[in-house]
């Protein structure tokens, strides 16, 4: 079966109750019936009767603004957000680079938690192990792998975890952004991993705002607005579109 995405009007809800605060301030303010005046906290439609079919061998950029929903999109193809409604079906392994400080457990080593980290990928213990050192040598941290990860600076962590997730790659890679990942050696091996990822993967859907990676990789694009897909073409059009109804000169 060939490697494919398909979203078929899926729609995609945050509930309100995510984004209601919580403190003891808020909880204080409540028992003493102190009435502010608060605007009302709407449940938030992320993703909007969305239609899309990428098929094995293409590459395709994401366009727009910030909050019109590109994550999301990325993340619901990833089948890390459950749909509100519609149909999602993906066809092919997924690897996806985002949030890559999540999954980290703070008390083990950075040695433990590529074991950890992998699990959470869908990947095997004895695989995990055969990678270890490659992990270990990619990440470059020196003795601080046999260390607890809370005694990690920011970019420690993210080099770390950029070598476990992109340790094997898989037949459709989601790309949110380019990835920070610390000094300039180490960007340059992290852009040369990407680059062979990217070349391997069936499919490819990067988000980004770099017009000029998304035409050297992308030849199609999706332009998100508001939740919706604004346009669906080439990728210099998807440029022309984002521009227009963003307000961007070109």
């Amino acid at each position: 079966m060939r490697n494919a995405i398909r979203l078929e009007n899926v729609n995609l809800h945050y509930a309100s109750t995510a984004f209601r605060e919580s403190s003891l301030k808020a909880a204080l303010a409540s028992s003493l019936s102190f009435r502010l005046k608060k605007k009302e906290i709407l449940d938030i439609h992320a993703l909007k009767d969305t239609c899309v079919q990428i098929e094995e061998g293409e590459r395709v950029g994401l366009l727009g603004h910030n909050g019109a929903g590109k994550s999301t999109f990325l993340k619901v193809v990833a089948g890390l957000y459950p749909i509100s409604s519609g149909m999602r079906t993906v066809t092919g392994t997924v690897r996806s680079l985002f949030d890559l400080s999540l999954g980290f457990e703070p008390d083990a080593t950075g040695r433990e938690n590529i074991l950890y980290r992998g699990l959470l990928l869908g990947l095997t213990p004895k695989f995990m192990r055969s990678v270890e050192e490659e992990i270990a040598e990619f990440a470059d941290l020196g003795e601080f792998i046999d260390y607890p990860i809370k005694t990690y600076s920011a970019g420690m962590q993210v080099r770390l975890a950029f070598a476990i997730s992109t340790a094997v790659g898989g037949d459709i890679l989601l790309l949110d952004e380019v990835v920070g990942a610390g000094d300039a050696n180490f960007m340059a091996k992290a852009k040369k991993r990407i680059m062979d990822l990217v070349d391997n993967a069936e499919i490819l859907v990067l988000a980004s705002h770099d017009f000029n990676t998304l035409l050297s990789l992308c030849k199609r694009g999706v332009v998100l607005h508001h939740g919706n897909v604004a346009f669906d073409g080439p990728m210099e059009d998807a440029i022309t579109t984002y521009r227009r109804i963003n307000g961007i000169a070109g």
